[in-house]
């Protein structure tokens, strides 16, 4: 057996101070879950909303504001999101539906915007977490809209026409997509499969290494890695966290082909579960609109925007399906219903639409 390894005299008063800071810190926390409890109780007699995300964004703001170092405000983020998500889990649990199975990108962007102590469903498709949303099965969920690689997530955009949640907050992920397999070489890999805007991305490099490969999607980058843990000739596009998920080997790092590639996700709910946030003075609105099929129809559209100074952040267009060769389209304005300018250029648009939804209105990050 070996020896263990000898320290120091002052590596061990460092450490006997660091136990002891330990135990202050444990403290102080299971006081603040205490204070939780009781913000918790008063929240369910006046019935108010338990998860605020921008109570959660103001207070990590104000810590991070009073952070003297030497850790990085990152990191001191990172912690207090941990630190509330523990003590809301106390208060009430947040029921979160995501894409599944375990290890997607999807559920990453859910613990970056709820923290790993929300209670999380796992959905087959982003179908599913509109419809376990809306049903009230799970009080919020995480869906997908845009990658800054492969665009639009379409299917996303074509439920929010329909669905009666809105949008309250969201994240972007930077992805870096890894190919996994059961064993440690591309030798024998017959098959790489992941969710088609996973494949999208990484088509250049496929291209190169694995060129007689099948791509064959599926419903999410973990699923592929849950079908590769099971035959050697299979392999994923998926996260670390996936690798980690189904023992798998990562064969081949960051195989996507745009290095900074990130990806939107929005937080989705029912209005009556949490109304529109607050502005917050850096807001995006979304909304989705149709015109009648004359010329100048979408010039007109941006008008009021221009007169009003709105700045459009993103346009889209989709399909109606009617079989009218009709369109919908998706825009993001820069600022909050509640702000005057916003609210005449909103006002003079809706009145030139056929068709006119605000999808939401939230703080955007970074």
């Amino acid at each position: 057996m070996a020896a263990s390894p000898q320290q120091s005299e002052a590596l061990g008063e460092l450490r006997v101070q660091i136990d002891a800071i330990d135990q202050q810190l444990l403290t102080l926390l299971n006081q603040r879950a205490l204070v939780a409890e009781k913000v918790g109780e008063l929240k369910r007699q006046e019935g108010s909303p338990f998860f605020r995300p921008d109570r959660v964004a103001q207070v990590i703001e104000k810590i991070q504001t009073a952070n003297p170092g030497p850790l990085l405000n990152q990191h001191v983020g990172a912690i207090w999101r941990e630190i509330m998500s523990a003590c809301l889990a106390l208060e009430t649990p947040q029921r979160v539906a995501v894409l599944g199975p375990q290890g997607t990108f999807c559920e990453q962007a859910a613990i970056e915007f709820f923290g790993s102590a929300a209670n999380l469903i796992h959905c087959a498709s982003f179908d599913e977490v509109f419809h376990a949303t809306a049903a009230g099965t799970a009080q919020f969920g995480v869906v997908g809209v845009e990658n800054t690689t492969e665009g639009v997530v379409a299917r996303s955009l074509d439920l929010f026409l329909r669905s009666p949640v809105h949008v309250v907050g969201e994240v972007s992920l930077l992805v870096r997509h890894n190919l996994l397999c059961r064993e440690a070489s591309l030798e024998g890999i017959e098959v790489v499969m992941a969710h088609p805007q996973a494949l999208a991305q990484c088509q250049g490099w496929l291209s190169q290494h694995l060129p007689n490969a099948e791509r064959r999607a599926v419903s999410s980058n973990a699923e592929g890695a849950r079908l590769a843990a099971e035959d050697p000739r299979f392999a994923a596009l998926a996260s670390e966290r996936a690798a980690a998920q189904f023992g798998l080997h990562i064969v081949a790092h960051a195989v996507q082909d745009e290095a900074y590639n990130r990806t939107r996700f929005a937080i989705i709910c029912l209005p009556q579960t949490l109304a529109m946030p607050p502005a917050s003075g850096r807001d995006c609105t979304s909304l989705v609109v149709s015109v009648p099929n004359r010329p100048g129809a979408v010039h007109d559209l941006l008008v009021p925007l221009k007169q009003h100074g709105v700045s459009m952040t993103r346009f889209e267009s989709r399909p109606a399906k009617s079989g009218q060769w009709e369109y919908y389209f998706y825009i993001d304005l820069a600022g909050h219903p509640s702000q005057p300018h916003v609210a005449a250029a909103l006002d003079e648009l809706q009145r030139l639409c056929a068709f006119y939804k605000v999808l939401g209105a939230y703080p955007v990050t970074e």
